[in-house]
């Protein structure tokens, strides 16, 4: 029909800039976050892009979740104010007419949305964790950047160099401040340093042309002491790079194979999107009714909380999954029920408008029987 491909026409190009506003607040807000992250030295500088990259492809899912319900409900709400659907109603033709077009908009959607939630999240989020680990498990003078005090992993230890060297391999002007376990202070200061791995795999600074202060100054126990070279121990070489990968970075078939809470959770997340995806769009049909007079503000305010409700009561099941509060097979479906028959109903209301049991024909008949009983 003309009709449907003028609709997906104007979903598709309606999808596009909601697509792109979207996308573009949420890389704005990811750049600012991991830009913080790598002037404080929580990840490394040469790797800003690949993890903006990575966190994209984390929240694609429920971009494109919110691009498919907000590009309906927009298109939908413009058929209202524009009087397009009395037209439609007149001819004959139902609201349910609407569901068709939606679908074989909204089809790509939620394939993509599956396809992100079950494969390509999981990767993205594996990945990231893997250049998270690497940066972390660096040795501590290697994440420090120049004028800048940096915190040890350990948190005992305080870094600050005023330079590094053009192939990175020394730092110049060194200062160190240490807290023994017995909460002994000792502080290295140096013109340069560099890290050396010895025959055993353990890591070292090794300092010189400098100066260790030991102890408080006020007791008698204060020792300075000057060296030519120094050795300060930051770490082992066989500690191992790799760690237990959390469930979010699982793909699925590890995912189906454990048993534990944190992975029926995480299944049950990822299960819910798709079904988010297509049970927002179909709500879109019988939420996007306005008075042609009225703006169409209030309606778009609703929809959003509407999908933060859905959203955080998913989360709060996934919660409850991974808590061991609630088994899977009784968890994973309730909250996608509850929407359906919230979509059935919304569609009679609309549909049933002269209905003597319609709630605003109801509303009128209260409100005109109130009237009556105050003038009595």
């Amino acid at each position: 029909m003309i009709f449907q491909r003028a609709l997906r026409r104007e979903l598709t190009s309606t999808a596009g800039a909601v697509f792109t506003t979207l996308f573009t607040i949420t890389l704005t807000v990811m750049l600012i976050k991991i830009l913080g992250q790598a002037a404080g030295g929580q990840v490394a500088s040469q790797d800003v892009v690949a993890l903006i990259g990575f966190q994209s492809l984390n929240y694609m899912p429920v971009i494109l979740i919110l691009t498919g319900f907000i590009s309906v409900l927009l298109v939908m709400t413009r058929s209202y104010q524009d009087s397009e659907i009395v037209v439609w109603f007149s001819s004959g033709l139902s609201l349910t007419r609407w569901i068709r077009p939606v679908l074989l908009f909204g089809w790509p959607i939620v394939v993509l949305v599956a396809t992100l939630s079950f494969v390509v999240t999981p990767w993205a989020n594996q990945e990231s964790g893997e250049y998270r680990k690497r940066f972390e498990q660096r040795e501590d003078i290697a994440r420090v950047s120049p004028g800048k005090f940096q915190e040890s992993a350990s948190a005992n230890r305080i870094f600050f160099v005023e330079g590094i060297s053009g192939d990175a391999s020394k730092v110049k002007n060194v200062f160190v401040n240490t807290v023994g376990a017995d909460g002994r202070n000792s502080v290295v200061v140096a013109k340069e340093g560099e890290t050396v791995v010895d025959a055993d795999g353990e890591k070292f600074v090794v300092m010189s042309q400098g100066r260790r202060y030991d102890g408080t100054p006020s007791l008698p126990e204060f020792q300075i002491v000057d060296f030519e070279r120094y050795g300060l121990l930051i770490g082992s070489q066989s500690q191992s790079a790799a760690g237990d990968r959390s469930a979010r970075a699982m793909p699925m078939d590890e995912l189906l194979a454990k048993d534990d809470g944190f992975a029926r959770g995480e299944l049950l997340w990822r299960i819910a999107l798709p079904l988010m995806s297509l049970s927002l769009m179909l709500l879109a049909i019988p939420l996007s009714f306005v008075n042609p007079r009225a703006g169409r503000s209030l309606g778009l305010l609703v929809a959003l909380l509407l999908f933060v409700v859905y959203s955080n009561t998913v989360s709060v099941f996934q919660a409850s999954v991974a808590q061991g509060r609630a088994s899977f097979m009784m968890a994973w479906w309730p909250v996608h029920v509850v929407v359906v028959l919230l979509i059935v109903g919304m569609f009679l209301l609309r549909l049933k408008v002269n209905s003597r049991y319609h709630p605003s024909i109801l509303w009128s008949a209260l409100r005109r029987a109130l009237v009556f009983k105050r003038e009595a």
